[in-house]
């Protein structure tokens, strides 16, 4: 399977590294794309963005971007808004997509609104608010910094003695936190590509949780390709990923993150509108489910990028 090649005879430029906290995640990704533009006959360059990039597409001029930037700047709606700007196709969600994707109450907020289901969750500004929630609930909390990606800040927290040095850890990642509902169960993702859902992953980590750690550096960590659930489960979690990645206007290539609980209910966690392509990456995996290679993949990227934009 393999894309239609609208942007073949242009210079592609491959938008990687950054400065979040996920540039090495994002230089690895970056250099994925690049080789795979490259083998599919583009004419692609490495572009390692920063604050000069201005002054680098001025002398090094492209005719569409691949972005290939984790976290803040990347998928925070920034990057695309001076690409609009300067009127350089891009693959992915547009401004609007992007931004609200990247905070995640926002987008918890646009999947309730839609009848999606998503943990409960509570916005808090100090230890003594999540000491509190965790006397009254049966379930460890999760607590999480509104903006961030790659689970980082992130902390499962189960007794009051845990509480503020989980906050100090989200807090690092920004002046804004909020609680979740801890899910027990298991941890499920969805790719969308243009539109269309693709096989479930199941993710097992060898310690229950799938942190940094787990994603991008133990060989432990398995994925099943497709997850088994029912076929019905299936299909429902499956529309819902879709419907949640419509309902916030994303485009290209997407990533749904679900939990499954042990009674099947499933809820959706959040919307990644930059999906890694790393070799540990789960929308590739998703894809290669139905027989589409990481090459292909690339390509029908590419190829998502609309015509006209919003």
């Amino acid at each position: 399977m393999s894309g239609r090649g609208t942007w073949r005879d242009k210079r592609i430029g491959v938008l990687m590294g950054g400065t979040s906290h996920e540039r090495e995640v994002s230089l690895e990704s970056g250099a994925a794309v690049l080789g795979a533009l490259r083998r599919k006959g583009y004419d692609a360059v490495a572009i390692d963005v920063g604050t000069d990039l201005p002054a680098v597409l001025a002398r090094t001029p492209i005719d569409a971007a691949f972005i290939a930037l984790h976290g803040r700047l990347g998928e925070d709606g920034r990057l695309q808004g001076f690409l609009e700007i300067s009127g350089i196709p891009y693959t992915g969600s547009g401004v609007q997509a992007s931004a609200v994707a990247m905070d995640k109450l926002i987008t918890k907020r646009l999947l309730v609104s839609h009848d999606l289901p998503t943990p409960e969750f509570w916005v808090v500004t100090s230890p003594e608010e999540v000491v509190a929630l965790l006397a009254r609930r049966d379930h460890p909390l999760v607590v999480k910094p509104v903006y961030e990606g790659s689970t980082l800040g992130i902390t499962v927290v189960r007794k009051a003695a845990e509480v503020e040095e989980a906050m100090r850890a989200a807090l690092t990642f920004g002046r804004r936190v909020f609680i979740e509902e801890f899910i027990h169960g298991r941890e499920i993702t969805c790719g969308v590509l243009n539109g269309d859902p693709l096989p479930l992953v199941e993710i097992r980590t060898p310690g229950g949780f799938y942190d940094y750690q787990a994603k991008y550096q133990s060989a432990r960590t398995e994925y099943l390709t497709p997850a088994p659930l029912s076929d019905a489960l299936r299909r429902e979690v499956q529309g819902a990923c879709a419907k949640a990645a419509v309902a916030l206007g994303c485009r290209g290539g997407v990533r749904v993150d679900v939990m499954v609980d042990t009674a099947d209910n499933y809820y959706l966690l959040e919307v990644n509108t930059v999906p890694g392509m790393t070799s540990h990456s789960l929308l590739p995996k998703a894809a290669a489910a139905i027989d589409i290679g990481f090459d292909d993949l690339v390509e029908m990227i590419l190829d998502g990028i609309p015509q006209q934009r919003d």
